[in-house]
């Protein structure tokens, strides 16, 4: 009977640990629906999905760059670059909405491009060069804001506004750039050949070389384009808040991390993934969300977060070694 009963826990805790972060999302999307029922409900999950929106943008772009093997810490400095152009190029210089769009993302990409820089013409290790990339970023904003103060744009264009604020049949905006830019990701690095040797230059660089693939090439033109991803989101941001906030998209950059090793470590292969950070990211804006009804302070709320976000990533990690 004992033996019958150690088998039996075995069973459920292998299951539990081989399923685990699966659990722990419904389990968690249970508890906030009890404690709060407004949780459940239709405005609130489109809430959660609006709320969402930016911080898949630039987990889409830390997506691209994880599967080639890097990291980079300078997503949030590429937000603030598309946030900035974008806003300066209309209050500044009068420039049209489209182009002002068009020149935010440029912004974003000159970060992207200096980290190929310093990764393929310096060989410095990712982690070194958009931690750099950071702190130049970082310190250009203080400079050009005297201090960090956010730049207002009140007048700014109704269609610009509508980037962040509008609707089409229901659905907001920033949704559906999120959701094209989704099926442009999963496509490109799921179903494409340019996926599939990024993948080959994440799991093994040396083979990639041998089997011909331009792997400075490829690298250099993941950052570029994650850059110019993250740039997006910094847009819909200041469209949003009708400003520019220096190091704003530093909030996003842990959560981005976050999300992306979450679906890596759910995904069978254990490969970064899109629909993968997309659950990474559903999750953590279900846990703030929820949080949030709570009623919870601040710091416990942080705190709590926290403490679930590894619990979380450690579940995730425990069902991949198991899968």
């Amino acid at each position: 009977m004992t033996s019958t009963n150690t088998t039996a826990r075995t069973g459920m805790l292998d299951t539990f640990l081989r399923y685990g972060f699966l659990i722990v999302f419904a389990g968690f999307f249970a508890l906030f629906t009890v404690v709060n029922p407004i949780f459940v409900t239709p405005g609130n999950i489109l809430n959660i999905v609006e709320g969402s929106a930016v911080l898949l943008i630039l987990a889409l772009g830390m997506t691209l760059v994880v599967s080639m093997g890097g990291i980079d810490l300078s997503v949030g400095i590429a937000l603030d670059f598309g946030a900035a152009f974008a806003v300066v190029a209309m209050k500044n210089y009068g420039i049209d909405w489209s182009t002002a769009v068009l020149i935010g993302i440029a912004g974003g990409t000159l970060v992207g491009g200096l980290n190929a820089i310093l990764v393929v013409g310096l060989n410095v290790s990712p982690f070194l060069a958009t931690l750099g990339t950071f702190f130049i970023g970082s310190s250009v904003q203080r400079i050009f804001t005297n201090g960090g103060g956010p730049i207002s744009y009140r007048k700014m264009p109704e269609e610009f506004r509508n980037l962040a604020l509008g609707d089409v049949f229901g659905i907001p905006s920033e949704v559906i750039i999120a959701l094209v830019l989704l099926a442009i990701y999963f496509v490109v690095l799921q179903r494409s050949i340019f996926g599939r040797r990024a993948h080959a230059i994440g799991m093994q660089t040396s083979a990639a070389l041998v089997a011909g693939i331009k792997v400075k090439l490829y690298v250099a033109l993941g950052f570029v384009l994650a850059s110019g991803t993250c740039a997006i989101g910094g847009i819909i941001a200041a469209a949003n808040m009708r400003m520019f906030t220096p190091l704003a998209g530093f909030s996003y950059l842990m959560d981005a991390i976050a999300a992306v090793f979450i679906g890596a470590a759910i995904n069978a292969r254990g490969r970064p993934n899109v629909m993968g950070t997309v659950v990474g990211v559903l999750f953590l804006a279900m846990v703030t969300n929820g949080l949030n009804l709570m009623g919870l302070d601040f710091n416990t709320k942080d705190a709590l977060s926290g403490l679930i976000l590894v619990g979380a990533l450690a579940l995730a990690v425990s069902q991949q070694k198991r899968g």
